[in-house]
This record gives structure tokens, C-alpha cells and sequence, in this order.
């Protein structure tokens, strides 16, 4: 519930919200069964979904669940994204771990304002 409130009180999501009560886990004994994945795939199927945002914690088992959703919804069409990773605003690059800062660096954007054509 909790991250329901903090995606709600950014303002930024306008669409609906499927919660899945948690992550595939096994070292803690929760499978897929054990999580709203059934209802969620039959809502892709029912509904004109367009887009699903995997907004799943940053670790294996977030990783691992949203790796399990990608592939009982690849065939679908619809849009399957998840919310960016990297350094949070305020952060010290030495305080950053190094896969959040590896990804971080990968996944960059265009300063704002320049063009984004060019590369390094």
C-alpha cells in the first residue's frame, strides 16, 4: 500500500493500478501463484490495455517478477515498461553503488537542451 501511495502522490500517473501483493520470492516461499498475477494477466486480455509499468523494487526478486510478467505478456499488444533506475537527484556518485551507477550510465538521457544525435 505503501508504494501505491508514493507512486499516487507524485501526480504524474493518471491511469489505474494493478497490485500484486508483493514479489516472487522463493528463499521467502512466495511463487507466482501466490500473487495477483492471474487476475492482472486477464485484465491484459479483457481490457484495451496499452501500456503496463512494472514498478517493482530493484532487486533480483522485483527483477525476477517483472522478468516473469514480460514473459506471460510478450505475445500481447501492449507496451511493457518499468520505471527508471540510476542515481537518485541529491546523490553522491562515490556513495552510488556500482550496478546503479553502471545502469545509470546506460540508460542516460540528453542534457536538457542539447541534441540528443550525438554519442560518445
Amino acid at each position: 500500500m505503501r508504494d501505491f501511495l508514493a507512486i499516487e502522490n507524485t501526480g504524474q500517473f493518471k491511469g489505474r493500478y494493478h497490485i500484486l501483493g508483493g514479489v516472487i520470492s522463493p528463499m521467502d516461499g512466495v511463487s507466482p501463484s501466490d500473487l495477483n498475477l492471474d487476475s492482472l494477466i486477464k485484465r491484459v486480455e479483457a481490457e484495451q490495455i496499452e501500456e503496463i509499468i512494472l514498478a517493482l523494487p530493484t532487486t533480483v526478486e522485483g527483477d525476477t517478477t517483472g522478468y516473469f510478467i514480460y514473459k506471460k505478456l510478450k505475445d500481447k499488444p501492449l507496451k511493457i515498461t518499468t520505471l527508471a533506475r540510476g542515481v537518485a537527484v541529491g546523490d553522491e556518485l562515490e556513495y552510488t553503488d556500482e550496478i546503479t551507477l553502471g545502469r545509470s550510465i546506460l540508460h542516460r538521457m540528453p542534457y536538457e537542451g542539447s541534441s540528443s544525435k550525438r554519442s560518445s
